[in-house]
């Protein structure tokens, strides 16, 4: 999820990238080598990050060398694991989430297991809590971002609403994420189904779409490289509103000095959904004890709070604590927009068949 730079990946770079990693061996704890079974591998999106000091720790006290795998944005990375799901590329799973859950619950990725800490982990997170199938590790909000610059350069207010992103003032200055492909664009359109709702969100969309909005594959194409309001894009990006993250504003304030009072890019808290991610053993993996141990290692209090200023996502635990920073400077969402679960598993192949005829043609 979420927002340090990360290496940008298209899906065909992801696929073939991440076979030929797992082609290289190091992650089978069963039949392989005593060096390999002291490999565990984490199979990821691109935006999966941790301190190099926390992950030193872990790797010490544990005696295992973690080998991370990245695949693109969540959705592909997903969808990935599942393609490969006879013969695991490797042994945990980090970055699935609510909107993709059902999907490789049902195509059985994942073996249970009951990770350590899971008791300080609010139930409301806990979505698998009968199986244990996977953990839930952090949450964060989808929300369009701006860039404060732009608007006030140009006397416009910036948009505050899903109804504000379809005015003529914010013609052409959208840019939000495929939601076939990625999990932040396919949390917005959520998320206008959970204000429009099932009859709504249609013409919502047709409105976005006459306004300009463009689409592209992922969120670190659109956030490092389109987002006029991210450092990242250094000066070249075109797009002054993008779909991200609550807790994305921090990000750009990290290693400023001084720091500023306010952070140069906001959040239209009117446009949130809810997305909490989960990490899980996946079945078949080769080294079974290895991924436990690193399963307890993300659900741990160190991780935990390493997460906020790593990812830019809230962690999991509710005794973790989070750095000044990212409460000062992030946004805090207090009624984001939602949908049951089980309300997106039954729509959700549709939902996105419907969004896909509707906006990329």
């Amino acid at each position: 999820m979420s927002t340090t730079s990360k290496v940008i990946a298209t899906a065909l770079a992801a696929a073939v990238g991440m076979t030929v990693l797992a082609g290289c061996g190091g992650s089978d704890g069963g039949s392989g080598s005593a060096a390999d079974a002291k490999t565990v591998t984490l199979v990821s999106h691109d935006s999966f990050n941790v301190s190099k000091s926390v992950l030193a720790a872990f790797e010490k006290e544990s005696g295992y060398k973690v080998k991370m795998l990245k695949g693109g944005d969540a959705g592909k990375a997903v969808n990935q694991a599942i393609l490969s799901k006879d013969n695991p590329q490797g042994d945990v799973f980090f970055g699935i989430d609510n909107t993709l859950l059902s999907r490789g619950l049902d195509e059985g990725i994942f073996s249970p297991y009951k990770a350590k800490g899971l008791d300080s982990v609010p139930g409301e997170l806990q979505l698998d809590k009968a199986e244990h199938r996977v953990t839930p590790l952090d949450y964060g909000d989808i929300c369009v971002n701006y860039d404060r610059a732009y608007f006030e350069k140009h006397k416009i207010a910036p948009p505050k609403s899903f109804d504000d992103l379809i005015k003529p003032e914010y013609k052409g200055l959208l840019l939000t994420e495929n939601a076939a492909t990625s999990s932040p664009g396919l949390a917005f359109q959520l998320g206008t189904i959970a204000k429009y709702g099932a009859d709504g969100w249609q013409d919502y969309w047709k409105k976005l779409k006459a306004n300009g909005v463009e689409v592209v594959d992922g969120w670190e194409q659109a956030y490092y490289e389109r987002f006029t309001g991210s450092a990242a894009a250094k000066g070249k990006g075109d797009k002054p509103l993008v779909v991200s993250y609550a807790s994305s504003p921090p990000a750009e304030v990290l290693g400023k000095k001084p720091q500023p009072e306010q952070a140069p890019t906001g959040v239209a808290t009117g446009t949130c959904f809810r997305q909490v991610e989960f990490g899980g053993l996946l079945k078949g993996a080769k080294n079974e004890k290895g991924g436990k141990a690193l399963l307890d290692f993300l659900l741990s209090k160190q991780f935990q709070e390493d997460v906020p200023l790593q990812m830019f996502v809230n962690p999991a635990r509710k005794d973790a604590e989070l750095p000044e920073l990212f409460t000062k400077y992030g946004a805090t969402i207090d009624k984001p927009a939602t949908l049951a679960p089980e309300k997106i598993t039954e729509n959700r192949e549709q939902w996105i068949k419907q969004w896909s005829s509707l906006v990329l043609k």
